[in-house]
C-alpha cells in the first residue's frame, strides 16, 4: 500500500479552478434559458397596499411577473431537518405581510438577465407600514427553544440547587464582563445562485450551490410533491458556503416554482445587496460570563449567559454556550441562552456557528482571571482542562488540548512574554502578545461511497457529498489512492450530483469524517469483488474477464461509540499585535497555531483550512460588521467594497502544527473535522493580545480604531 494519507498532495481540483474549467451554479449553459430578476421590499415591516405591475409586465422581453396575487404553487415542506430543511419557514410571495427590509415581494422573467432587471425597477408598490422592531436593545427576550434536541439550558453543582451564591462565595478571584459580538455576513465568493429546469412535470434538475446535496433533493421533492429521484441536484463546485448554502433560500424555491409555472429553464441569480438581507448572517451576540476561582487558579464557578437574535419568520439560535461545559472543569455551572426577535432576515449557520462567538467571551474571560490571580494564561488553562464533557458525562477520545497549549507556547516563544501591559515597543508601537484555546465537535453522520476500476487502468470514485473548497476532491483521491494501491493522478472523483450515492453534508466539519471511512471501505469492497489485492491486478483480472468495470460501494455511520466518548478537536493559537494609539491602527503581525484534529488526511488542505479559520478570524475581531438602517431596516452594507474583510496586507504569515493521534473511537480513519475549528478563539487571542499591548480591555467587536485611539 503506497503512503498517501497524511502527505501534503496538490489539489485535485485546482488546475479546473484556475483555468476556469470549473463550473458554478451560474455558469451552467442550458438551452432556452430565461432569466429571472428579484423585487423586494423597502420597508421593514408592514404590507403590501398595492403592487403595480403593469409597466414591469409590458417591458421589453419580459416573459412574467410574480407576487403573492399570482404566487406559483408551492407544497409545505415538514422542515424537519430528516425530511426535509428550509432556511425561512414562511414560503415565499405567501401573503402580503412584510416582516424585513429586502424580503421577496416579487419575480420578474424575462430573455435576459439585464431586461429583467429594468423591468424588476419598473415594480410600484403601495405599502402600509409598521413600526418594525430594529434595536436589540428594546425587544424583549425568552429562554430559546431547543437546537436539534438539546436544551440551550445547563445548571451544574450550586446552580442545580438554587444556592447559586454557593458557586461563587469563598473564591480568591471573581471576575464579570460582558461581551459583544456584531452581526456577520458569510460574504462567499460565488453569490447565491440557481438554475432550475424541468424536464417535464414530474421531472427537475436543479444547478445550485449546496452543502447538502441528498438534503435539497428530499426538499425539493417536498416542495413540488414529487418522488426524491424525480429531482436531481448538481452540484460539483461551490465558491464559499460557511453554513449559508445548506438547505434552500426563498429565492431558490420560488425560481423551481417559476420554472414550472413557465416550463423554462429558468436562473435567478442574487446580487450582493440582496444576499446582506436574503442568504442568512450570523446574529449579533451579547455575553455575560462570570468566573469564580481558588487562589491556585481551580475554578470554582461559571456561569455564561448569551443572547441573540432571530426573524420573526423563523427560528435560529447562535448557540454560545455549547462549547462551556467541554472546555474547562469546574463544579458549578450555569449556562443559558436568551432569543429576541428583530425584524431583520434570517439568521443561520456561520463557520462554527455558536462556538466562534462563544470561544470569544469564554477565553477573553479566562485572561482576564489570568490577570486577575497574576497566573500565566496558559497555565491557567492547563490547571482547569476537563476530562469529561460536563453536561453528557463522557471522557474525551483522544483528547490532546494540554499539547496543543505546550507546543504552541513554545513555538511561539511564550515563555518570554513580559508579565506587564504597555511593556514591549518597536518602531514607536507597542507590541502586545495574546492566546487563546480553540474546539469543535467532532461530528459524523451517514455517507455512501462508490468505487469503480476501469479497464483503462483508471479508478472513479462517485458521491453526492460535494467540496465547498476545503479540499474533499483532494483527501478522497489521496485515500482511494492509498487503499487501491494507485498513483494519486489515475483516480478521477465526481462529486455534488444526486444521481451519485449520498454523500451527506458539507457541515459541521463532518464531510471529511462521513466520506473518508466509505471510501476505505468501498476500495476493499471493490478489491474483494476483483478478487485481488490491488488494483493492478484487479485491472489484470479486468482485462480478462472482458467486463467494463468492477465496482462496489462503501457506507460510514455515525460512531457506535457515541455513548461512551465525547468527541471534539482542540488547538491553540498564539499571536501577536502592534498598535499605534495615535492613529488608532491595529496590525496582527505573528501567528501560531497548534491543532488537535485525529488524522491529518492532507497535510496542505488541512493546514489551509486552518489559515482559512484564522483569517475570518482575524474579520470577525477587526473588521466585520453589518449594521441595519434604524428607518427602513436594510443593512447599511451592500457589497464586497462596503463589507470590510481582511485582505492579504491585513494577514501575517500563518505557523500550524498538528498534533495528537488518530481517533480511531470516532471512525476507522481517525479522523476528526478541520474546516471550522481554526475560527474559533481567533478574536480572543486578538483582543487578549491588544490588553497586553496597551492595557486596555475591549469587549465588543469588531475593534475598530476609534476604540485603540
Amino acid at each position: 500500500m503506497n503512503k498517501v494519507i497524511g502527505t501534503g498532495i496538490n489539489r485535485k481540483d485546482g488546475l479546473a479552478k484556475v483555468t476556469g474549467a470549473a463550473t458554478y451554479a451560474a455558469e451552467h449553459q442550458i438551452p432556452n434559458l430565461v432569466h429571472g430578476y428579484l423585487v423586494t421590499a423597502s420597508i421593514a415591516k408592514g404590507r403590501i397596499k398595492n403592487i403595480d405591475i403593469q409597466a414591469a409586465a409590458k417591458a421589453k422581453g419580459v416573459i412574467a411577473v410574480f407576487t403573492h396575487k399570482n404566487a406559483p404553487q408551492i407544497s409545505k415542506p415538514s422542515n424537519n431537518f430528516i425530511n426535509s430543511k428550509i432556511y425561512e419557514a414562511r414560503l415565499p410571495l405567501a401573503d402580503e405581510q412584510i416582516h424585513y427590509a429586502g424580503q421577496i415581494i416579487g419575480l420578474v422573467v424575462a430573455d435576459t438577465f439585464e431586461r429583467a432587471r429594468d423591468a424588476a425597477h419598473l415594480v410600484k408598490v403601495e405599502y402600509i407600514k409598521d413600526t418594525p422592531s430594529l434595536d436589540p436593545e428594546k425587544v424583549s427576550l425568552k429562554n430559546a427553544p431547543s437546537m436539534f434536541g438539546g436544551e440551550m439550558k445547563l445548571e451544574k453543582g450550586s446552580f442545580a440547587t438554587s444556592n447559586s451564591t454557593d458557586a461563587m462565595t469563598g473564591a480568591a478571584a471573581k471576575i464579570t464582563a460582558t461581551y459583544k459580538t456584531s452581526t456577520e455576513l458569510h460574504a462567499p465568493m460565488e453569490p447565491h445562485a440557481i438554475i432550475a429546469q424541468w424536464q417535464n412535470s414530474s421531472s427537475l434538475t436543479i444547478y445550485e450551490p449546496t452543502q447538502w446535496v441528498g438534503g435539497s433533493q428530499r426538499t425539493y421533492s417536498e416542495l413540488f410533491g414529487l418522488a426524491p429521484e424525480q429531482v436531481r441536484i448538481i452540484t460539483p463546485f461551490l465558491g464559499g458556503g460557511f453554513g449559508s448554502k445548506a438547505f434552500p433560500w426563498p429565492h431558490g424555491i420560488l425560481c423551481a416554482a417559476a420554472a414550472r409555472k413557465l416550463q423554462r429553464p429558468l436562473k435567478v441569480v442574487l446580487s450582493r445587496r440582496q444576499m446582506t438581507a436574503n442568504a442568512g448572517h450570523r446574529s449579533q451576540t451579547e455575553q455575560t460570563v462570570s468566573l469564580a476561582a481558588n487562589a491556585d487558579g481551580s475554578l470554582q464557578g461559571i456561569e455564561h449567559t448569551a443572547k441573540s437574535f432571530t426573524s420573526t419568520v423563523d427560528v435560529f439560535t447562535e448557540p454560545c454556550t455549547n462549547i462551556t461545559p467541554v472546555m474547562y472543569a469546574t463544579p458549578n455551572l450555569r449556562t443559558q441562552q436568551l432569543l429576541g426577535v428583530l425584524n431583520v432576515g434570517t439568521p443561520t449557520f456561520m463557520r462554527a456557528p455558536g462556538e466562534t462567538p462563544g470561544m470569544y467571551a469564554l477565553e477573553s474571560a479566562m485572561d482576564e482571571l489570568a490577570w486577575e490571580l497574576g497566573i500565566d494564561p496558559v497555565e491557567l488553562r492547563l490547571r482547569n482542562e476537563t476530562k469529561e464533557h460536563q453536561s453528557r458525562g463522557l471522557p474525551f477520545s483522544a483528547k490532546h488540548f494540554a499539547e496543543c497549549l505546550r507546543v504552541g507556547a513554545e513555538k511561539f516563544g511564550w515563555q518570554n512574554r513580559p508579565k506587564k501591559v504597555r511593556s514591549l515597543n518597536r518602531d514607536g508601537k507597542l507590541i502586545g502578545w495574546g492566546m487563546a484555546a480553540a474546539t469543535f465537535p467532532g461530528l459524523q453522520s451517514t455517507a455512501t461511497v462508490k468505487v469503480r476500476l476501469l479497464a483503462d487502468g483508471t479508478a472513479h470514485v462517485l458521491t453526492s457529498g460535494n467540496d465547498m473548497g476545503t479540499g474533499a476532491y483532494t483527501i478522497v483521491a489521496g485515500t482511494a489512492a492509498e487503499f487501491l494501491g494507485l498513483p494519486v493522478e489515475k483516480v478521477k472523483v465526481e462529486l455534488g450530483d444526486s444521481l451519485f450515492p449520498n454523500g451527506g453534508i458539507a457541515g459541521g466539519s463532518q464531510m471529511t469524517a462521513n466520506l473518508i471511512p466509505a471510501v476505505m471501505t468501498a476500495c476493499e469492497e471493490v478489491l474483494k469483488t476483483a478478487q485481488a489485492k490491488n488494483a493492478q491486478e484487479a485491472f489484470a483480472s479486468l482485462r480478462q474477464s472482458q467486463r467494463a468495470a468492477f465496482e462496489a460501494t462503501g457506507t460510514s455511520a455515525g460512531s457506535e461509540a457515541a455513548n461512551k466518548w465525547a468527541f471534539q478537536s482542540w488547538g491553540a493559537h498564539f499571536c501577536e499585535v502592534s498598535v499605534d494609539e495615535e492613529i488608532g491602527r491595529l496590525q496582527v503581525t505573528r501567528w501560531v497555531s497548534v491543532m488537535n484534529i485525529g488524522q491529518v488526511m492532507n497535510a496542505k488542505t488541512a493546514a489551509s483550512q486552518i489559515r482559512g479559520g484564522v483569517i475570518m478570524g482575524i474579520g470577525h475581531a477587526l473588521m466585520e460588521e453589518c449594521l441595519f438602517d434604524p428607518n427602513i431596516g436594510y443593512p447599511v452594507v451592500y457589497d464586497l467594497a462596503t463589507y470590510h474583510y481582511p485582505t492579504h496586507a491585513d494577514i501575517p504569515r500563518i505557523d500550524v502544527t498538528f498534533v495528537g493521534e488518530p481517533d480511531l473511537n470516532f471512525n476507522r480513519a481517525g479522523v476528526r473535522g478541520v474546516g471550522e475549528i481554526g475560527i474559533t478563539g481567533v478574536a480572543a487571542a486578538i483582543t487578549n493580545a491588544v490588553f497586553h499591548a496597551t492595557g486596555k480591555r475591549l469587549r465588543e467587536l469588531p475593534i475598530t480604531p476609534d476604540k485603540l485611539v
